[in-house]
């Protein structure tokens, strides 16, 4: 092992010690008051992980531009990062899109580069308007080039909608009365094959996991050496949507690297020694 190899490895046990020690990012609520107190309703929304689900990638949507689209269309290649929204909300949707946009500046793989991200409408009344102009507005937010190219604002029919919520384990509740819709939040990372790879909860999301969740959705397929490390310092927590630090793999990679840099100086200083031995007797 090269002396350069065992520097990269005591950087990535660094960063895994630091991001270990770093809090974790609060969830913030909207604060409105419940949209029902009845316990049956209640029950009825919710986001359980169906992880390994598959897509139902013959679903029919319209994109933005009023184009009829296949679900399929947008995977093969990619990962793909999903939101489940709708478009005239006004409270817990717009702050899943702004912590999602948040989340994704400090990540360096770029929407329509290295993955797709899909905004699902619940409400099979929104039109392409509404989600063109909901595009605009986030991709604007998001602020790299070629995002447009990789970030699709969908609408669609009753029967698309309940066929890609009942796969992903989306659970909500129309409420007649205030015309809304009572619903959790989150976002889901899915393979190039359209498989449900993880589930990362609530509204703020660290950058961090949203870049492991990427690089395992893709398996391994993007990212760099340092990526390999770290997803063996920190395993995804299917209960609670995040990924943790792994304590033991965390002290043996330490010790790893330890080892592996005293080997390194050593060998530097036995090289050094011998250099100038070798210079001392060609000088008598």
């Amino acid at each position: 092992m090269s002396v350069r190899s065992a520097a990269r490895r005591a950087i990535a046990v660094l960063l895994c010690l630091c991001w270990a020690l770093s809090p974790a990012p609060a969830v913030a609520h909207s604060g409105r008051e419940p949209y029902n107190k009845d316990e049956a309703f209640l029950k009825e929304i919710g986001f359980d992980q169906n992880l390994g689900a598959q897509l139902p990638l013959d679903a029919v949507f319209t994109d933005e531009t009023g184009k009829a689209v296949r679900l399929g269309e947008y995977f093969g290649q990619k990962p793909v990062v999903m939101l489940i929204t709708y478009f005239s909300c006004t409270m817990l949707c717009p702050l899943l899109l702004d912590g999602l946009v948040r989340s994704l500046r400090p990540v360096a793989f770029d929407i329509g580069n290295q993955f797709t991200v899909l905004t699902v409408s619940i409400n099979p009344r929104e039109t392409p308007s509404m989600a063109a102009s909901q595009k605009v507005l986030y991709v604007q937010r998001y602020g790299r080039p070629g995002a447009d190219r990789g970030w699709h604002f969908l609408t669609g029919k009753a029967d698309a909608i309940a066929a890609l919520t009942q796969a992903v384990g989306f659970r909500y509740v129309y409420d007649k009365q205030k015309d809304e819709y009572a619903h959790a939040s989150g976002i889901v990372v899915f393979t190039p094959e359209g498989k449900a790879a993880r589930y990362l909860y609530g509204i703020e999301f660290s950058p961090r996991d949203m870049r492991l969740a990427l690089i395992e959705a893709a398996d391994k397929t993007i990212g760099n050496p340092v990526d390999q490390i770290l997803l063996y310092c920190f395993h995804y927590d299917p209960l609670t949507g995040r990924y943790g630090v792994v304590i033991m793999n965390v002290l043996r990679l330490a010790g790893s690297a330890t080892a592996l840099a005293l080997g390194g100086f050593i060998l530097v200083m036995v090289r050094r020694d011998r250099r100038k031995a070798a210079a001392g007797t060609e000088a008598r």
